[in-house]
């Protein structure tokens, strides 16, 4: 019988599934070659907050990830396999650690920053127009 997973309930939890995740994203054939240059030490602490305001709104994060990942696709372009590589090693992140309502919204987040982003970086030109434009 598998024991039952707690839910993410804070900060320790979410450096948990920060590092275990890129962890993964460090040796992964696909998308590793994006993280070669980051520099862990400053890195890591910086997403520990970003995830942990995206799931409690701690209010501890107040940088701009789509101007950083702009800049990044411009070194070393994205693609729409490496976005939903990215997503699939964090969804399986989080239901190998957590179970519960802030492990489907957080994953669900991720869902939702990743499509975003996909669309602004890769089809800049297509943006939706306002309604009744």
């Amino acid at each position: 019988m598998q024991a039952l997973k707690n839910d993410i309930a804070g900060r320790k939890d979410i450096e948990l599934l920060i590092n275990t995740f890129y962890e993964k994203v460090r040796s992964n054939q696909l998308i590793s070659h994006y993280f070669t240059q980051v520099d862990w030490d400053h890195h890591l602490p910086i997403m520990y907050q970003f995830w942990e305001n995206i799931l409690f709104y701690t209010g501890g994060y107040n940088g701009n990830p789509m101007q950083i990942h702009h800049r990044l696709h411009q070194r070393n372009p994205l693609d729409k396999e490496s976005f939903q590589e990215w997503l699939n090693l964090f969804n399986e992140t989080v239901d190998n650690l957590f179970s519960g309502n802030n492990a489907d919204l957080i994953k669900q987040r991720a869902l939702s920053i990743a499509t975003i982003m996909q669309i602004k970086i890769l089809y800049p030109d297509n943006q939706a127009k306002p309604l009744g434009s």
